[in-house]
């Protein structure tokens, strides 16, 4: 599933129009990236969450020489999901 899928998804399930359905998924998208951009958590109750983790500098490998190489700490955007979310994968 891609974004028009989810759109046109939702669209049919609210009877609201693509265009806005589309506005608000843009917003909610744009909403999580930011904060999670300025370090907050972002929870969304039976869905899930995200979050900024932190990854610590470590060495690696190059595949093609063997050569070690410095791999530098960052920081990176992590999701967990919640517990409805994942008891409804299972079954």
């Amino acid at each position: 599933m891609n974004k028009a899928d989810l759109v046109n998804l939702v669209a049919a399930r609210t009877e609201l129009t693509k265009t806005d359905v589309s506005m608000v998924v843009d917003a909610a998208i744009e909403t999580i990236i930011d904060s999670v951009v300025e370090g907050k958590k972002v929870s969304i109750l039976g869905f899930g969450s995200f979050e900024p983790r932190e990854r610590s500098a470590r060495q690696g490998l190059n595949p093609k020489t063997g050569e070690k190489i410095a791999i530098p700490a960052k920081r990176v955007p992590a999701f967990t999901a919640g517990k409805m979310f994942k008891d409804r994968v299972q079954g």
